[in-house]
């Protein structure tokens, strides 16, 4: 590939990273999954990106190619192997001053959204960053109405589980 479009791609995938690294922390529970489905992300955006057409915004042709590759991944690895849980693996700064509701509150945010289905996981993710129902279809490649109606579940599914 000529060095314009590597340049191009390396300036994009730099500015909107951190939709990668969302996507990974969905769909993994440990540092190590979550690099390796950071690089297989970034390996099949670099595959993919010759066949950008530019006919959505590059941040939601990302989360497509990006939820695609982890939903599959997901559901290969769903059959072999288990991962460590991400808890077990994190280091936290004790202090005597440390409030850990916010901590808790998003741990038990992870904790239900990890026993959601692959489409349910893509949808909360996608309306926690604030989009909006048309870019959440056009990124998961349902209609508008599905989408909301997806959500609307989701909405109560979570709610049962957050305040049982």
């Amino acid at each position: 590939m000529d060095k314009k479009l590597e340049h191009s791609f390396v300036e994009l995938l730099e500015k909107h990273q951190n939709i990668v690294h969302k996507v990974c922390r969905l769909y993994t529970n440990n540092q190590d999954a979550h690099n390796d489905l950071f690089q297989e992300i970034t390996i099949q955006l670099w595959k993919a990106y010759p066949k950008f057409r530019g006919d959505a915004k590059f941040s939601t042709w990302m989360y497509r190619v990006g939820l695609n590759t982890a939903i599959t991944l997901y559901r290969k690895s769903k059959r072999t192997i288990k991962t460590q849980e991400f808890e077990s693996v994190s280091f936290k700064i004790k202090s005597e001053d440390y409030d850990d509701t916010q901590e808790q509150q998003l741990k038990l945010l992870y904790t239900a959204v990890h026993q959601l289905n692959d489409i349910e996981k893509a949808l909360v993710l996608l309306y926690l960053e604030d989009k909006n129902y048309s870019e959440i279809s056009e990124t998961l490649g349902i209609s508008e109405v599905n989408a909301r109606v997806k959500m609307n579940r989701v909405k109560k599914k979570l709610k049962t589980v957050l305040n049982p």
